[in-house]
């Protein structure tokens, strides 16, 4: 397993530093323009990249996304920004003291997540046994990545890796990578902004002692747009 923390955010490419978004309200109209009919899966490498750089290079100000920032004491929530264009969705999630999500898939999705307050970690896991990503887009449009993953032993989860993410940066995953799991190992509320393109409703969670997958429930907002949902806030999945 190897450890890496990020001291400080990545670089934006002269593109997006050309560009970059004042405000999170700008920076979903960057993702419209971006994305167009089209979501990640249908778009390249390059692209891909592109919608990375797009969200390292906003800033985080609490004045943009307080109104979407709803704690729930015990559990993480899922709070929708912006439903995109059928092709994405962005949300916040809000992650109290020592609150984890469950290790999970993507179910094909792409995974972008941007740190606005506080720290959180990522933990990644190999799938278990012969299990493993299906119906992706080709390995050759995946951004490369530089985790080993270990051949999985009987039993428990096998953890590849833990990142310490700090404010303003940006995680990157798919099921072609892995499997992980989020949580804020502070004493402190964490907040983060998720782009999931495309969008899904179930995903699978493994448990970390059996590797035993199961199907989550289908996966509902704590808010939509600021405002409180009647249903409960799913603690399936991250």
């Amino acid at each position: 397993m190897s450890t890496t923390t990020r001291d400080s955010a990545c670089d934006a490419s002269p593109a997006a530093a050309a560009a970059a978004p004042t405000s999170l309200a700008d920076l979903c109209s960057m993702l419209h323009q971006e994305l167009g009919d089209k979501g990640i899966n249908e778009m390249a490498k390059i692209d891909v990249e592109r919608i990375k750089s797009l969200m390292e290079s906003y800033t985080s100000d609490c004045n943009d996304w307080t109104q979407f920032s709803h704690f729930d004491e015990g559990r993480y929530t899922r709070n929708l920004v912006d439903a995109g264009n059928g092709k994405f969705n962005l949300m916040i999630l809000c992650w109290p003291a020592n609150v984890k999500s469950p290790i999970h898939d993507h179910a094909g999705s792409h995974c972008l997540m941007k740190v606005l307050g506080g720290d959180l970690k990522e933990s990644r896991y190999a799938w278990p046994g012969k299990m493993g990503p299906k119906a992706l887009m080709p390995a050759s449009l995946i951004p490369s990545v530089t985790a080993s993953e270990p051949a999985q032993k009987e039993g428990a989860m096998n953890l590849t890796q833990e990142t310490i993410l700090h404010l303003d940066e940006v995680a990157y995953i798919h099921d072609k990578i892995g499997l992980h799991r989020i949580s804020n190992p502070t004493g402190e509320n964490s907040v983060s902004l998720h782009l999931y393109c495309p969008p899904y409703e179930t995903c699978k969670t493994f448990d970390e002692k059996t590797s035993v997958a199961r199907g989550s429930g289908r996966i509902v907002f704590f808010t939509e747009h600021g405002e409180r949902k009647n249903s409960p806030c799913s603690s399936i999945m991250q």
